[in-house]
């Protein structure tokens, strides 16, 4: 005889049904853009109802900013993994940072962070979501920041300088992932890496020669 099946409790039930609900929100924005990720669509692609969408999510708005929270958590468990994938096997400044600016640009070439910049692009005319989406965006950049300060890298510069050049890629690698959807110059994101980690050693070799004196 096969074993039972185990019985989900309600709130494994719960948890199922919402992250079925994101999924399909996050990929319909990344794949079909702001105006076109639906109620009618999510519940298409997720085989929730719209009223077991409105369960969870009151309004539409809601849903989009449930998302966006949900891109933001996943981007950084992505970032985690690979941190911890690699190790701590480049001792050499050059190679570490370019690790870390490889990890960071494909954290922003992600499928889902996508969503994240459609999100971004709609809230620009839309006062409702840059409302509720500008608190969320602060808070994503200021993760962004503590996380940073974790890496070994972070000690090599003071803080206010370091947080300045992380927010600084960030936003470069950002508008990178945009451009590139139309215009692609993958001859040039090579160099770009190498020319930052470059840069960004010479930087902290200057730093640790001011310090000395």
């Amino acid at each position: 005889m096969s074993a039972p099946a185990v019985r989900r409790t309600q709130q494994e039930r719960r948890e199922e049904t919402i992250g079925r609900i994101l999924d399909a929100t996050i990929t319909a924005l990344a794949e079909l853009g702001y105006t076109a990720t639906t109620i009618g669509e999510v519940c298409r692609r997720s085989g929730v109802s719209s009223g077991g969408v409105f369960r969870h999510f009151p309004t539409r708005l809601d849903l989009m900013i449930a998302a966006a929270d949900a891109v933001r958590e996943r981007q950084f468990a992505n970032f985690e993994a690979g941190l911890a994938a690699l190790g701590d096997e480049h001792a050499d400044i050059s190679e570490s940072l370019r690790v870390c600016l490889e990890l960071l640009r494909t954290a922003c070439r992600a499928p889902m962070n996508a969503a994240w910049y459609e999100l971004l692009g709609a809230a620009r005319t839309d006062p409702a979501l840059r409302e509720h989406l500008t608190p969320m965006a602060e808070r994503y950049h200021a993760q962004i920041v503590d996380f940073g300060r974790s890496l070994p890298v972070a000690a090599r510069f003071p803080a206010d300088v370091f947080d300045t050049l992380l927010l600084s890629l960030v936003h470069m690698f950002d508008g990178e992932a945009l451009a590139s959807t139309v215009h692609p110059q993958p001859e040039f994101e090579v160099r770009r890496i190498e020319l930052m980690a470059r840069m960004l050693a010479l930087v902290t070799s200057d730093i640790s020669s001011n310090n000395e004196q």
